[in-house]
């Protein structure tokens, strides 16, 4: 055994006992940061700390935390989508032009537009070898030039949604206290935890995110796994953006374009790895929550526009740089 291959085996006794727990409890650290931001906005504005405040965050956090979801399942494969706020937007929109028509066919036309636009992404990314960042964001290109023009045609006067879809994004049970989109959300939550922890496909995630190349020399066909990664990020994308077109009961094309940053944003901060490999979704909705009582907050200070974006950016930044020095993840 060479003195490199010893040096690797002896345990880095310099490193502070908290610092190593830490790194093995990462959810703590983001449970911290969650509950910090809270007890902050709390201070700013005490109404904030109800079961109306929280309510409000969660019926924010719900999509976001979704969308979210979409982008850990594709950077898990190295990759990533710059599409899921067009792809919401696509199919909050068939889902209210198709909304005279009932709930259950205005919401499955709404996901399989979801769905239709991920799988393209994923035959681009999978079978094509197209730059995940160079085929999602032209696919967001395509769909914004596509649905502008439908908005003026086949999609005229299709701004408003379905009541049962109204409910399902903004509305609440127990005395208004539990909002209908955050039981989708958990919904969503337990499927993609699962998903990525107890199934062949979820390992093949992480796989293909390590090693293509072994994946690939294993026999796995790669190319399949995208497709089917894409077009689930694809119906996840759609579903958020249905409970976004339900909360605000209206749709235009702007309806979830803000939405992509804070998308990939949740992720990261929940410990997911842009390179691949790395991540846990549970982080995400960690994540997700935190950029919720984050976006509260900075409505609370009545802060313009431009300066929300500087803090909101500062503070993303930070609690990324934050959880990777504590946690040791990239």
């Amino acid at each position: 055994m060479s003195l490199e291959s010893r040096e690797e085996m002896v345990p880095d006794i310099s490193q502070p006992r908290w610092t190593i727990w830490l790194s093995d409890h990462p959810l703590v650290v983001l449970g911290s940061v969650l509950v910090v931001l809270v007890l902050v906005t709390g201070v700013i504005e005490p109404n904030y700390l109800s079961v109306s405040g929280l309510r409000n965050t969660v019926l924010l956090a719900a999509p976001l935390g979704i969308m979210a979801g979409a982008q850990t399942i594709l950077m898990l494969t190295g990759g990533i989508d710059l599409s899921v706020g067009m792809i919401a937007t696509a199919a909050a929109y068939v889902a209210a032009n198709q909304s005279p028509n009932g709930a259950l066919i205005a919401i499955t036309l709404g996901l399989l537009v979801g769905v239709a636009a991920g799988t393209v992404n994923g035959i681009g990314v999978g079978v094509f070898q197209v730059n995940p960042l160079i085929m999602t964001l032209a696919m967001s290109s395509i769909l914004i030039g596509l649905f502008t023009a439908l908005s003026f045609t086949v999609l005229q006067g299709s701004t408003t949604v379905n009541d049962f879809i109204s409910t399902l994004g903004g509305g609440s049970f127990l005395g208004n206290r539990i909002p209908y989109n955050a039981l989708v959300w958990t919904g969503v939550s337990l499927l993609i935890v699962y998903g990525l922890r107890y199934t062949g496909f979820g390992r093949l995630l992480y796989a293909l995110g390590d090693n293509p190349v072994a994946t690939r020399l294993a026999g796995v066909r790669s190319w399949q796994v995208l497709i089917v990664a894409y077009a689930l990020a694809g119906l996840l994308a759609a579903l958020a953006g249905i409970l976004l077109a339900g909360r605000t009961g209206a749709v235009d094309l702007q309806l979830a374009v803000n939405f992509l940053l804070p998308s990939v944003a949740a992720a990261v901060i929940g410990g997911t790895s842009i390179f691949g490999g790395i991540g846990t979704y549970s982080g995400t909705v960690l994540g997700a929550l935190i950029l919720g009582v984050l976006a509260t907050m900075l409505t609370f200070l009545n802060a313009g526009q431009a300066i929300q974006q500087i803090v909101y950016g500062s503070i993303v930044l930070g609690l990324a740089w934050l959880y990777a020095r504590v946690t040791g993840v990239s």
